[in-house]
């Protein structure tokens, strides 16, 4: 699976304003609202309730929130880059300002899965870390999140 299948140019906000979680998940329910339409507040909700059994702060300043909507009929990325790190409850509790939101349908089972596993390998690469905060261009963003993975074959 491929990021470009999840996300879309107009998918990727350079520099979201947010004070808190809460308002980077409100923030983010609504961007995905309007693309998907569905009510912002049932997409809030969701994320809400998946951050209630554990934070998707997953460590060195990223999070993936994530959830699963019975009226959705594709799996949709949502990027944004903070604009000040925000706590996120993380699991090494550093401030996150980097989050890819993922939404998918009720019954996608392995491809949410798969697609979760696609972000955090990207998400964990050092290099495209640091690219990704180095520049505020969605364009350039958009490229660097959909880039193949390198492989590790020699």
């Amino acid at each position: 699976m491929d990021l470009s299948d999840l996300l879309s140019p107009d998918s990727i906000v350079p520099a979201l304003k947010a004070n808190s979680k809460k308002q980077v998940i409100q923030e983010l329910a609504g961007r995905a609202a309007s693309r998907v339409h569905l009510p912002e507040r049932d997409i809030f909700d969701t994320l809400l309730q998946r951050e209630r059994l554990g934070s998707t702060g997953v460590g060195h300043g990223v999070a993936i929130p994530h959830g699963k909507l019975v009226a959705l009929d594709r799996l949709v990325g949502i990027f944004a880059r903070l604009q000040r790190p925000v706590d996120f409850d993380a699991l090494d509790d550093e401030p996150v300002d980097i989050i890819f939101l993922l939404l998918a349908p009720e019954g996608a089972g392995a491809d949410h899965l798969k697609a979760l596993a696609r972000i955090a390998r990207q998400l964990r690469d050092p290099t495209i870390i640091a690219k990704l905060r180095a520049t505020s261009d969605p364009a350039a963003l958009y490229a660097l999140l959909t880039q193949p993975l390198a492989s590790n074959a020699a």
